[in-house]
């Protein structure tokens, strides 16, 4: 009997260790199609992840909304049905509110600007943050500087915002500022907003540019305002439960991986941004390059007014001044 027992237990022991040395696979989920800045972030995370893991961790890109929208996702992230994914910060602040300090509108002056803050002092205690929401955020990433499109009009002063149905992300501060500009901001997830265009119930939406041209948003969108008025960031997030089940080596391989995928969708954003005008305006887009960016600064103010002190004035003023 002891024999027995002795072999059943070495059997139990082998067949553990064998579950433990299999090859593990991860889902990263994102909205935007393959072919885009997020696309290219997945790609060099899962390359990074298989060079550093020697193929033991294989990372499943599952772009254009396959898990869902961006929220779904992240309610994903927290249960651990999902392990990764990168997304705008739009839906974030719902979990850790005071990532909503980096989407005031033209808080930040430039890329230099804003790639500094976030990789800096401010978004290391950003990020860290996540963890008491059940999520472990690994690093920023980008979208980019955000511009208006719309099928009406073309956009030159705040007052041509008046009564256009246009699109934001479910993001509070975007909300007021659109509001208070005299738009009639609309709310939604990325996954049915250009079914909502085509169809007429939105007008526009506002995304930057490298959102844009992987959308084809010539198809259903006649004018572009390179307004700039908000910088977007990305972020890498993982799930905690997941985290927690990895070694302090994987935990570090998590870390480069996203590093890669950050500077990966920096890179497309920094390539996409004069290019994809150019081809926005090459595929009929009518392009409007002189913008009056004080007076939208001034339309906008109330969403300061509003919001500021409940998600950090004094670490909005610490990004003003971090230049």
């Amino acid at each position: 009997m002891r024999f027995s027992n002795s072999l059943a237990g070495l059997a139990l022991a082998s067949t553990l260790l064998a579950a433990s040395a299999e090859a593990r696979e991860m889902n990263l989920a994102f909205t935007p199609p393959l072919n885009s800045h997020y696309g290219d972030a997945g790609k060099a995370f899962a390359a990074r992840m298989e060079e550093l893991s020697g193929g033991d961790i294989t990372i499943n890109l599952k772009p254009a909304g396959a898990l869902g929208g961006e929220r779904d996702v992240l309610e994903g992230l927290q249960i651990g049905s999902i392990e990764l994914t990168i997304t705008s910060t739009g839906p974030v602040g719902n979990f850790v509110p005071s990532v909503y300090a980096l989407d005031f509108p033209f808080l930040f002056e430039d890329y230099e600007h804003a790639r500094s803050v976030l990789d800096g002092e401010i978004g290391q205690e950003l990020l860290a943050q996540f963890e008491s929401h059940d999520m472990v955020g690994l690093a920023w990433a980008e979208n980019g500087f955000r511009h208006i499109t719309n099928s009406v009009h073309p956009i030159e002063t705040p007052e041509d915002l008046s009564g256009l149905k246009l699109r934001t992300m479910e993001n509070q501060v975007h909300i007021a500022a659109f509001q208070a500009a005299g738009a009639s901001p609309t709310p939604m997830s990325w996954t049915e907003v250009l079914t909502s265009l085509q169809q007429g119930t939105i007008d526009g939406q506002e995304n930057p540019i490298p959102v844009l041209t992987a959308n084809n948003i010539w198809e259903i969108q006649k004018y572009l305002t390179l307004s700039g008025h908000v910088y977007s960031p990305a972020v890498v997030v993982m799930s905690k439960i997941h985290w927690d089940g990895l070694s302090e080596e994987e935990q570090g391989w998590m870390r480069e991986a996203a590093k890669a995928a950050a500077e990966a969708a920096r890179a497309t954003v920094s390539a996409n941004e004069e290019a994809g005008v150019e081809l926005l305006r090459e595929n009929g887009m009518e392009v409007v390059t002189d913008v009056d960016k004080a007076a939208f600064a001034a339309a906008v103010q109330p969403a300061y007014e509003q919001f500021a002190e409940q998600y950090g004035a004094e670490l909005i003023e610490r990004i003003r001044d971090a230049k």
